[in-house]
């Protein structure tokens, strides 16, 4: 460690005390991040599905009950990694080009990823899996031209993103089997015959992880693990499938208030919170044609997200077999709440959707009832009804800013390092809040200049009190998402739904989390002065109105 590098533990070990986790020796840092899963589909935040590992995590760790992301995929990729809104990492909706600062699809060079963060403060550094933060993808695209797809920028890719390893997809979704954009470092790959992404991703990470222990260097590790699973399509494995055949038999309404029972019992939600009323937009599950496909859906989705935690117990055990367990902070969440999308065969042509299957046999594209999921020849996707399932009790989905959209679990695992684990924490936190946390435990510093740019300063706050069972003041927080609007403040949350004319509606969160009772007309004034205070904050991170024009 440099000189630097001990001074900076040394202020930070006088600050803490002793016992602070920062006295600690510096940590192997993993952060796994999940695709499109709700609230509860953990065992330990209310689920049904079977994830003892993570569930050991949180057990013997501490299980954050109010944690947000940024409703979307890429736009929490990028807030994520950079401790940035993502308007102003430049991914303020998608990885389209839509022609403003904010909203260009790619990382910017005003911010730095974890990978450059961490890489300067000596970690050696890999990520297994999806990236998802560039639109630097026409490689993959066979409808261009050769010359296009030649001259495919690599810039933002991860290796030049400060990371030293890569294996993933560049892209987002796709089929499991053989994804679109699979990369090894710096070069495109194709998937083996006998593949299941999945499984590739915890692979890879297994290998990096027992890798550095073999090289016996002093520097530690920071590795990002971003699962696909559970986005659609609905690809698992047979042998995966059949533990929950039958399971689902009862129904989304049923399911919903199973996990309602436990989520009480578990005191992950107040006693006296109501369930959020079924979306009028949702089948009843009593009139519902075809229960046996529908039930299938949800057995191949709890198989999808069964298979990622048995990856993730492999994770667990190459860290106990090597000796590294100890002294390695693991943070698992998830990019956003359960997904309410449903594919048909009308979906215009992209990188998500294979033209055939591997062999060149026809691919069945979008939810038809004529076959069930789970194979390569199928492309189909749980839909709203079973979305809000995984993001019971809240409201609504992936997309929206209200909390079935922004409410991740996050789990925080250090066996070294968290002061009386075993706990759960209803302290407020951001997905921003994991860049000033990492650097904090790795003794790094956030630049103010990287590569001749000026750094836009952290948004986020350092989450180690929390770890250290100390007192967390949380700032307000703010999201917009393709119109989708909302902004936190302590226990008042204010949200506007796209379409709604500009109707916002005011909740109070410590008594009505699950936003059954509209406030608004009630405290006029707190709640004009909350869009003022979120208007503030959307000009200050780069949000136009939504839809974009340039």
């Amino acid at each position: 460690m440099g000189i630097i590098g001990r001074g900076m533990w040394l202020v930070l070990a006088l600050l803490f005390g002793a016992t602070s986790v920062i006295a600690q020796q510096r940590p192997n840092i993993l952060l796994i991040m999940a695709d499109d899963m709700g609230y509860s589909d953990l065992g330990s935040f209310g689920g049904e599905i079977e994830t003892p590992h993570l569930d050991r995590m949180a057990a013997e760790g501490i299980r954050f009950t109010q944690f947000y992301n940024a409703a979307r995929c890429c736009p929490t990729r990028a807030s994520l990694l950079t401790g940035l809104y993502p308007h102003q990492a430049g991914i303020g909706d998608m990885t389209n080009d839509l022609g403003l600062p904010g909203y260009r699809g790619d990382l910017n060079a005003q911010c730095v990823t974890l990978g450059e963060a961490l890489k300067a403060s000596g970690y050696e550094t890999f990520v297994s899996g999806k990236w998802h933060v560039t639109k630097h993808v026409d490689t993959w695209r066979t409808w261009l031209t050769e010359d296009q797809r030649i001259h495919t920028s690599k810039h933002n890719w991860p290796l030049q993103r400060g990371f030293d390893q890569f294996f993933g997809t560049i892209h987002g979704a796709g089929s499991y089997y053989n994804p679109s954009t699979l990369t090894l470092n710096n070069t495109p790959v194709e998937a083996p015959e006998v593949f299941y992404y999945t499984d590739a991703i915890s692979d890879y990470a297994v290998s990096a992880i027992r890798n550095h222990a073999e090289k016996g260097t002093e520097s530690p590790f920071f590795g990002y693990i971003s699962y696909t699973a559970p986005h659609w399509p609905l690809h698992a494995l047979p042998v995966d499938i059949q533990k929950y055949k039958g399971r689902y038999d009862v129904g989304w309404e049923g399911i919903r208030a199973e996990r309602m029972r436990r989520m009480k019992e578990l005191g992950l939600i107040h006693p006296e919170w109501s369930l959020e009323g079924r979306d009028p937009d949702l089948l009843e599950w009593e009139d519902t044609e075809h229960k046996d496909w529908w039930a299938a859906c949800m057995e191949v989705y709890a198989a999808m997200v069964d298979r990622m935690d048995q990856g993730i117990g492999r994770l667990l055990n190459a860290l106990e077999e090597t000796d590294q367990l100890e002294n390695t902070l693991i943070l698992f969440l998830h990019d956003n709440g359960g997904c309410h999308e449903v594919l048909t065969d009308k979906w215009p042509r992209s990188l998500h959707f294979p033209d055939t299957q591997r062999d060149g046999s026809p691919l069945l594209r979008g939810n038809d009832v004529s076959a069930f999921p789970g194979p390569e020849s199928t492309y189909m996707s749980y839909a709203a009804e079973w979305a809000s399932v995984s993001n019971t009790p809240f409201k609504l989905y992936k997309h929206y800013i209200h909390e079935g959209g922004i409410s991740t679990p996050l789990i925080a695992f250090w066996p070294a390092g968290i002061k009386d684990a075993s706990r759960a924490s209803d302290h407020l936190g951001h997905i921003v809040d994991i860049m000033p946390t990492l650097l904090e435990v790795a003794g790094g510093v956030y630049p103010t200049v990287y590569k001749g740019e000026n750094i836009t300063p952290m948004e986020g706050q350092s989450l180690v009190p929390i770890f250290n069972n100390q007192t967390f003041n949380r700032s307000p927080i703010g999201w917009e998402h393709e119109g989708n609007r909302g902004f936190r403040d302590g226990k008042w949350k204010i949200v506007e739904r796209r379409g709604s004319d500009g109707a916002w509606e005011l909740y109070d969160m410590e008594n009505d989390r699950t936003e059954q009772d509209d406030l608004a007309t009630k405290h006029p004034d707190l709640l004009e002065k909350m869009v003022g205070q979120y208007e503030a904050w959307a000009d200050r991170v780069g949000v136009v109105k939504w839809p974009v024009r340039r």
